[in-house]
């Protein structure tokens, strides 16, 4: 991809699954990578494994619902990296259960973790974009937004919002040449799945939903994402914004 060598790149929940593989190919187009996750020794052992191989990485402990701690976490970033050029909010987590079964408690931490995670980042992220006037935001969404999902109410919720945000401020800083879009991955194999599906009738039965309603006839894999994420994170995707681009094997099939 053009135009991704040395750019300062931050990947929420970069210690594993989709977030793993996106740090992986960041490095490999020659980007500097911030790997950011609540798992610090995670996100730590991801960047060793990219500066083994090569590449440029360094760990950042954060909680992303945590405002104050994704503040001082972007300020490490800049000060030891440099300023952030793409931020990839890609953190996020669930839990399967029909809605009328769930209570605030739930609601909460899904709330906090895939809807305000993200206004955190961009909040802290986008002040120094704009002075620059340059920068590219990639928010890991999914087909729950597009299509919803069985069991997976909040999250829809979440990732619906997140979307129409992301196609708010795409408007709102066209102006300041900072581009902003959406990936969809559809149902991916990844432990955050695993988790949310867990060991009960209702979780297997969507594990084994989530199949047969992929058209290729499987699950998405981590690898399948980052791609799509680099893609519009490059020079080839400039004069793209605003849009929603789903990796779903043909689930979601949106024109």
């Amino acid at each position: 991809m053009r135009g991704l060598k040395d750019k300062v790149v931050i990947v929420t929940g970069g210690g594993s699954g989709i977030g793993s593989a996106i740090c992986t190919r960041f490095c490999e187009e020659g980007s500097v990578v911030a790997v950011l996750d609540l798992n610090g020794p995670g996100a730590e052992a991801k960047a060793a494994a990219i500066r083994a191989a090569g590449g440029r990485a360094k760990a950042f402990q954060v909680d992303i619902s945590d405002q104050k701690m994704v503040n001082a976490a972007v300020a490490s970033v800049e000060r030891e990296l440099g300023p952030v050029d793409v931020l990839v909010n890609n953190a996020g987590w669930d839990k399967a259960g029909n809605f009328l079964d769930t209570d605030k408690t739930l609601w909460e931490k899904v709330v906090a973790i895939n809807l305000y995670g993200p206004l955190n980042m961009h909040h802290a992220v986008l002040k120094g974009m704009s002075e620059r006037g340059r920068g590219r935001v990639i928010n890991i969404a999914s087909d729950a937004a597009r299509v919803g999902s069985s069991g997976e109410s909040v999250y829809s919720f979440c990732k619906g919002g997140l979307v129409a945000f992301t196609k708010t401020l795409a408007r709102e800083f066209a102006s300041k040449q900072i581009n902003l879009n959406v990936v969809c991955p559809g149902p991916t194999d990844t432990p955050m799945l695993k988790e949310v599906c867990g060991d009960s009738e209702l979780g297997q039965k969507l594990y084994e939903g989530f199949k047969r309603a992929i058209p290729f006839k499987r699950l998405g894999q981590a690898e399948d994402i980052p791609g799509a994420v680099a893609f519009l994170a490059s020079d080839d995707a400039a004069f793209i914004t605003g849009q929603v681009l789903s990796v779903s094997g043909g689930l979601t099939m949106a024109g």
